[in-house]
């Protein structure tokens, strides 16, 4: 692990990763393929429009998508990595039960997300458990979040300026 994640803009940085709408498009193009122009609406319907356009434009600005005229919106290089890392924390999540036995995509990455910036940047009042309420996980399961954390900490090694952009930007 690098200082870069020993600090506190890892929490803003990881936040914005995990915004929902963030985590749907990412997935949704690394899954199917670019989503074709004015494709966007139909293809995430249940987000608005002002969801969309700001989580668009956050990708963008993130480097993680990129519109090409005839193709669509498709991923970035950051951004098929990002995808990842979303799919090895889902596949934790889902391992062991995190948050809950029964849980979506984006809410196992998203509450992932939230409990390795919680055990990498620890502010000064947190105190031992979930952000959500659920229970830590098992003595494995930490060790293989640990696992998790370096794939994200090395994704923001790599593309230090995405986080930097990240830090800048305001949470979804």
């Amino acid at each position: 692990m690098t200082t870069s994640c020993n600090t506190a803009e890892l929490r803003d940085t990881v936040t914005m990763l995990s915004s929902p709408p963030l985590i749907r498009l990412i997935t949704e193009i690394d899954d199917n393929g670019p989503i074709p122009p004015r494709g966007l609406a139909s293809t995430l319907a249940d987000l608005s429009t002002h969801q969309l356009r700001q989580t668009t434009d956050q990708a963008r600005t993130l480097g993680l998508i990129r519109v090409r005229p005839g193709v669509g919106t498709g991923l970035t290089e950051a951004g098929m990595e990002l995808a990842d890392v979303y799919d090895a924390t889902a596949r934790w999540a889902r391992r062991h039960a995190y948050p809950s036995g029964i849980s979506e995509f984006t809410s196992r990455v998203q509450h992932s997300l939230g409990l390795m910036a919680k055990a990498l940047a620890p502010s000064s009042g947190d105190s031992p458990g979930c952000p959500t309420g659920a229970p830590l996980p098992s003595a494995q399961a930490d060790k293989d979040l640990a696992r998790i954390s370096d794939l994200l900490c090395q994704w923001l090694d790599t593309y230090s300026q995405a986080a930097r952009l990240a830090e800048s930007e305001p949470a979804a």
